[in-house]
């Protein structure tokens, strides 16, 4: 078993975790001027529980910062792991924080 890569399908606008030649994780955004909306996340049966999505969620927001774009979290997934992860809080607006549950 080989390991699971990450890539970012812009024509789709979603990151998607392959593993094997299957899709087995997907995250939805939405990209406009200075901004990516994160919308959707999910690891498909029998990949669930194993930080997958957790993974792919990390290095699409390293890409939003390097792309330097604001953050709008609105997968609760998405906006939770920036949460648990601090260094990505920067990403979101200050005054944005709240809507998302995140520490102004």
């Amino acid at each position: 078993m080989s390991a699971p890569e990450i890539l970012d399908d812009k024509e789709q606008s979603r990151y998607e975790t392959h593993l094997d030649g299957e899709t087995i994780a997907i995250a939805d955004y939405v990209k406009q001027p200075g901004i990516v909306s994160f919308t959707h996340t999910e690891t498909f049966a029998p990949h669930k529980g194993q930080g997958i999505a957790g993974r792919m969620i990390d290095q699409a927001l390293r890409d939003a910062a390097a792309e330097e774009l604001e953050v709008m979290p609105f997968c609760s997934f998405v906006a939770d792991y920036i949460g648990e992860h601090p260094e990505f809080l920067p990403l979101v607006p200050a005054d944005r924080r709240g809507d998302f549950g995140l520490p102004g």
